[in-house]
């Protein structure tokens, strides 16, 4: 008989394992108990020629006599077992078929597979409802707390002061051992030690503790029952109404810090988070505006995957990939687990680096044309961390995070994508605030130098896990531009040092980042954001806009900061690309026509159509500055725009030539000034002018005026009479 290929261990080898198991229990004693491991082995292998593997085991252990006795369909699933080879041997659904288990089969109710979360799936398919809809609500005193997860009422319990470990250590399952008592008696060279007993915490205890809930019912003794139904169609649904109603809507000003330890409101937000979850992704939308208030710590994991729009049959996709088969990036990433956020229990357990090691190689064998760069172990911590025991959720939450806001950096050469970023970058911290861009620029203390590992890994690189976790609650309800403006706010934290500082300071300030306020940090980003107008930020190696039909209807997720869509469609007034050195060449950034024309509050005539909505109210002060001559302005321009033509706009020392509209730019200063013309190294110059007299927000009109010209908005002033 031909000999099989050895195959990997698996679900044919459990159906062995139930084999040897059923047949000790049938005959009553251990098999193989006075062989050694290769005496073992070679009779296993005997069992290879043999007709009858049960008679031989029974003859080998003298139990015949027992095995003759037992019912023939208790032989049959033995034989079915402990079939020799694997591609014989049935499978568990198979051996499910046999008679023995056709009798017992009808006591138990059919296992039925729950729809996961974040499957297409109906999750109510089966749900049964009595007859009269009355019977539900009859009992007025229920325990509405009993009603929830077990997680839900751990995480409250500690919250109001429960501490496990006290617990345990008071019923004397944990106990400390003084040190010197854990010395072994004997020691061999090679580390081998004697006369020390296992530790108590590596042996398995199935004692049962109970964990008293007074205190967290005492906690929550004001919490109405209606605060645990709360109504998702109200307008009031993140603060339900109940007695404790003002202190909830007083808790929600509180800072960050401090909600998330209060117990009574995170009771509410998880409550409400839980509800809404469970109806993604027809609640899409709601979850997003929950999400912009604050994201309760327990369903941060879940809450994240719907912002990211994971969706489909993710423990499927995940089980599919081979997360065994050696790799050549094996050898980076077993050296990289071990340096990644290892001041986490969770993380640097043993179990945390396999969870590492599998997760980080289902992304790169299932991207293959992206590769594992350093950093990537980083960027793959939060996920992990909030979904441990979900690793196809963090594998799904990562592999859609990174085609959103880092598009193309892990190419094999990513060299033009990461430049192209570094420039746009190096335009926000001169349009935001020039002053700090002047003097970095002077010391030659360019992005390249500090910014990489911030951007590669999404700042997971340098900030720990509880700053990360409230960074990215906000990064995730901003677009692939919002990382820019996160940079900018962590240079502003740290500007007055960088300013009073040279290049030697810098790089050693930057070698261990000072501590930076993430609260802070968040709020100046948001701000940032909003007074970012949004084509400044366009790159050509971002991802590519998803088609319109995708994004309709319930499924569209906006960002909160602006009343845009992340990805609008590319019309003829949209920016171009430009090769990366022209972009390198010029400190401020271009915005388009069709940006220009949203600020401006213009009516565009023709076949011209700006797709969003404009709303005053979140609209900036807006200056547009024509540097074209005097002629040519007349003949048509912008309507409110000023003209200072670049020939004789600034003196040989840089300072700006004093003119009719000197006093109305420099009124200007701080609000979004556009730099309109017609030669694009000239409006370059220009704004590159404003920047070193410490104009901030000045950016450049990409095309100039002659993309404005076909709208049929330049207007054109009465004539003199």
């Amino acid at each position: 008989m031909p000999s099989e290929k050895p195959l990997p261990s698996g679900p044919k080898s459990d159906v062995w394992s139930l084999g040897i198991i059923l047949f000790e229990l049938s005959v009553g004693r251990k098999l193989f108990q006075s062989l050694d491991i290769s005496e073992r082995l070679k009779f296993l292998l005997t069992l290879d020629c043999v007709d009858d593997t049960i008679i031989v085991l029974a003859e080998e252990h003298g139990c015949l006599d027992i095995i003759k006795d037992l019912p023939e369909n208790v032989i049959d699933l033995l034989k079915k077992c402990l079939t020799f080879h694997p591609s014989k041997r049935p499978t568990a659904d198979e051996l499910m078929q046999d008679k023995v288990f056709s009798e017992v089969s009808p006591l138990y109710t059919p296992f039925t597979k729950p729809a996961s979360l974040f499957s297409s799936s109906l999750r109510c398919a089966d749900l049964t409802l009595p007859e009269d809809i009355s019977q539900l609500c009859k009992d007025v005193n229920s325990d509405y707390l009993a009603e929830r997860s077990i997680e839900e009422v751990y995480y409250l319990w500690c919250l109001a002061g429960g501490d496990l470990e006290k617990e345990l250590v008071n019923k004397e399952i944990i106990r400390s051992k003084p040190p010197i008592c854990t010395l072994p008696n004997f020691l061999f060279e090679d580390g081998e030690s004697f006369g020390q007993g296992r530790d108590r915490s590596s042996l398995l205890d199935d004692t049962t503790v109970t964990l008293s809930l007074c205190q967290l019912r005492n906690r929550l003794k004001d919490v109405g029952g209606e605060a645990f139904y709360p109504l998702l169609e109200d307008d009031q649904s993140n603060l339900p109404h109940s007695n404790s109603n003002n202190e909830l809507s007083a808790a929600a000003t509180l800072p960050l810090i401090i909600r998330e330890r209060d117990t009574e409101y995170q009771l509410n937000r998880i409550i409400l988070f839980d509800r809404l979850l469970k109806a993604y992704p027809y609640k899409k939308n709601q979850i997003w505006k929950e999400a912009r208030v604050d994201i309760p710590p327990l369903m941060r994991g879940l809450t994240w995957a719907a912002l990211l729009g994971v969706e489909g049959a993710i423990h499927a996709k995940y089980d599919a990939i081979d997360k065994d088969t050696p790799i050549p990036t094996d050898r980076q990433i077993e050296v990289d687990i071990p340096r990644c956020h290892q001041y986490d229990e969770l993380l640097s357990s043993p179990e945390g680096h396999a969870k590492f090691r599998r997760v980080l190689k289902a992304w790169v064998v299932s991207h293959p044309d992206l590769v594992y760069w350093q950093g990537l172990d980083s960027l793959c911590a939060p996920f992990l961390y909030l979904n441990f025991n979900n690793e196809a959720l963090a594998y799904a939450c990562m592999s859609a995070f990174i085609p959103k806001y880092l598009y193309n950096f892990f190419l094999k050469d990513n060299s033009h994508v990461i430049q192209e970023y570094l420039t746009v970058f190096s335009q926000m911290i001169a349009f935001h605030d020039p002053e700090l861009s002047n003097h970095l620029n002077e010391i030659g203390f360019i992005p390249d130098l500090y910014a990489i590992p911030w951007f590669l890994t999404m700042f997971t690189h340098v900030f720990p896990l509880h700053k990360i976790f409230h960074l990215w609650d906000t990064l995730l309800l901003g677009n692939s531009s919002f990382p820019f403006c996160i940079g900018v706010a962590i240079l502003q934290q740290l500007r007055d040092r960088l300013l009073a500082n040279g290049f030697n300071e810098c790089i050693l300030l930057f070698s261990d980042l000072p501590e930076i306020d993430i609260e802070r940090c968040v709020r100046e980003s948001i701000n940032l954001f909003c007074w970012t107008p949004k084509s400044a930020t366009y790159r050509q190696h971002a991802q590519p806009p998803k088609p319109t039909s995708d994004s309709s209807g319930v499924r569209s997720s906006t960002p909160f900061f602006s009343t845009e869509c992340p990805d609008p469609p590319k019309t003829d007034l949209s920016r171009e690309s430009i090769p990366l050195n022209d972009l390198k060449s010029e400190v401020s950034p271009r915005i388009s026509a069709e940006d220009l024309i949203d600020l401006c509050e213009l009516t565009v005539t023709g076949h011209f159509k700006t797709p969003t909505k404009k709303t005053k109210s979140s609209k900036p002060k807006l200056l547009v500055v024509d540097i074209r001559n005097s002629e040519d302005f007349i003949r048509g321009h912008i309507s409110g725009s000023i003209n200072i033509p670049f020939s004789a706009a600034f003196t040989a020392d840089g300072e700006l030539t004093q003119g009719p509209f000197t006093s109305v730019l420099q009124s200007f200063k701080g609000k979004v000034i556009v730099i309109v013309g017609q030669v694009a190294k000239h409006t370059a110059e220009f704004a590159a002018h404003l920047v070193k007299m410490k104009y901030p927000r000045i950016c450049i009109l990409d095309g100039g005026i002659n993309k404005i010209k076909p709208t049929g908005l330049l207007t054109v002033p009465s004539p003199q009479i």
